[in-house]
């Protein structure tokens, strides 16, 4: 393996060991599904893209919070105007040693999809026990990307009357596309400018209090649009400062630098955590997708969606782009924007944002693409995400998976959630997330389980199916398991991985059918059946709180050498 370096323009990360953040009032659903937020779209202008004067800044002072766990953030390092930086993005790539095609044994298959897994255990008693990852490349470098970050507030963040602290956790999934230059900004930013308008808006519901004394809070619909806001003004900074900054430089090499992040593209899916509260908030930016697994009283599981894909074929969103873009009826065709781009929400991808005049002047004074025939209105791509919010039950042993939609091609919502919960009764994390009695369990499962209306066996998942296609929730078909032929139910699925996301992908691939696992893994970029995969499984559940506990590698679950200790 080797390090691939493209000097490109990378953002600083504003926050270094941790940040500020605010809570609210969690938007109370009565159906357990899911559902965006009610809040106004966004319509943002130039204008809306600079940051608001606050009250609060002050020359620069560093503010006293003495509860802060990582160095204090000077305030005026939230008003940056510039936040490029000349450091590369990097982004490891496979060296074939040995370019022939030999079929892999499945130990050689076992190997190379536990290559990069990584697997943390959350020490701190705030409702997260342990998170794990994998990514397993399809095109070299894997154009997929993740990021996660932990931060213990300060007793400043609670409410009237409130002192306690509060963890945020953090996950992200990136799927990028053209190439992976987005996804890799996307990590190493985009958490940081979602922080930094979180910020903003806590500082704003605060006042200027000197004494930094508890006050109000934002409403949810607040703090649903700074998250918004923290992604447009991410992708402005990607596709529209960066041809600033280019012509400024007035060199080739410096817009190959500026620019690649903007002529790729990217989905994104976040997700955050506040240990006080319990709301889990996830932003959906494409196609991407997070799923929530949570036990019954009968150990049998339910799938619930956290977002909802959108793309040319999701009946909203070509709603959506029909009333944005009047008299233009091939802004959606075959399922894809303009007929070629298939998420309708993206970072980057700014053929889709750019217009006429600017693509032309990109491609005559630098390099670039014909602008599409079809191209009139843009932007026709957005990377305003939907947000929902859930309140976790960490004493159920909730758990979600965040996933590229890679993984959904192939497993539907409930296989992933009953492979998991398959998965916890051979590896259960503590009492709140081990089955009690797997007799007892099986026993009434034996009965059909939760509306299910058939028997179960030892070999079926632990989870409620639903009874039409109405259940789906306005997610994609499986279409790898038509166009792989897969056979049988769930007797195709094992369990062989310590890695909850590992053994997810072995199981997309195949599971039992080792024939099938052996020969995807085979097939080296660019000929492989199959898209990159990067997956996430949390893990919630109920430990003794434990200040100033620490994140730590999970050995027996990563790759060696992989897993870094933070916090």
């Amino acid at each position: 393996m080797y390090f691939r370096q493209f000097s490109i323009a990378a953002f600083v990360s504003v926050i270094a060991s941790g940040v500020w953040y605010y809570r609210g009032t969690p938007v109370q659903q009565g159906d357990p599904a899911n559902s965006p937020t009610s809040a106004p779209k966004l319509q943002p202008s130039a204008e809306s893209l600079k940051d608001p004067p606050w009250p609060a800044r002050r020359s620069g002072k560093v503010f006293p919070y003495p509860d802060f766990t990582g160095p204090p953030v000077d305030d005026e390092s939230f008003y940056e105007r510039d936040l490029a930086t000349s450091g590369p993005i990097t982004k490891s790539a496979e060296v074939q040693s040995n370019p022939q095609h030999s079929m892999l044994t499945p130990e050689e298959a076992t190997q190379k999809l536990r290559r990069l897994d990584e697997s943390y255990q959350v020490k701190r008693g705030r409702g997260v026990l342990r998170y794990d990852v994998v990514q397993l490349p399809s095109n070299n470098p894997i154009e997929d990307d993740h990021a996660e970050k932990l931060v213990q507030t300060s007793k400043f963040l609670s409410g009237p009357g409130d002192d306690a602290t509060s963890d945020w956790m953090f996950w992200s999934v990136f799927d990028g596309h053209a190439g992976w230059t987005t996804s890799a900004k996307l990590r190493q930013v985009l958490i940081s400018f979602v922080a930094r308008q979180l910020h903003l808006i806590y500082m704003g519901a605060k006042g200027s209090s000197p004494n930094l004394s508890p006050g109000p809070l934002p409403s949810s619909a607040q703090i649903d649009a700074a998250i918004k806001l923290g992604f447009l003004k991410c992708d402005h900074e990607i596709v529209h400062e960066s041809i600033l900054k280019a012509q400024k430089a007035n060199t080739k090499s410096a817009a190959a630098n500026l620019l690649s992040p903007a002529l790729s593209g990217s989905c994104a899916l976040l997700s955050f955590y506040d240990s006080r509260t319990k709301d889990l908030r996830v932003a959906c930016t494409g196609d991407s997708r997070a799923v929530l697994g949570r036990r019954g009283a009968d150990g049998v599981w339910t799938a619930q969606p956290l977002s909802e894909d959108q793309t040319g074929g999701t009946p909203s969103e070509m709603a959506r782009l029909r009333v944005e873009h009047p008299g233009e009826p091939n802004v959606v065709a075959h399922g894809r924007i303009l007929g070629g781009l298939e998420p309708s929400r993206a970072f980057g991808d700014a053929s889709y944002k750019w217009s006429r005049d600017v693509q032309e002047m990109v491609k005559k004074n630098w390099f670039g693409r014909t602008p599409v025939a079809l191209l009139k209105t843009p932007p026709y791509v957005t990377a305003e995400p939907i947000v929902t919010t859930t309140k976790m039950m960490p004493e159920k042993g909730d758990f979600v998976v965040l996933a590229t939609d890679g993984l959904w091609e192939m497993l539907t919502n409930e296989e992933v959630v009953g492979l998991v919960g398959k998965w916890l009764e051979h590896n259960p994390l503590n009492s709140s997330t081990a089955v009690t009695s797997r007799s007892s369990t099986w026993t009434q499962s034996l009965l059909g389980g939760r509306g299910s209306g058939k028997s179960r066996t030892e070999t079926s998942l632990p989870v409620t199916r639903p009874q039409s296609e109405s259940g789906k929730g306005g997610q994609r078909d499986t279409i790898r398991q038509q166009q792989w032929n897969i056979q049988g139910g769930d007797e195709r699925f094992v369990v062989e991985d310590k890695n909850a996301a590992t053994h997810l992908v072995r199981n997309a691939l195949g599971g039992r059918d080792r024939d099938m696992v052996c020969g995807l893994l085979t097939l080296p970029s660019p000929y492989s059946r199959r898209d990159d995969l990067t997956v996430e499984v949390i893990f919630f559940g109920e430990e003794e709180e434990k200040p100033g506990g620490d994140v730590v590698p999970n050995i027996e679950a990563s790759a060696p050498g992989l897993a870094k200790p933070k916090l």
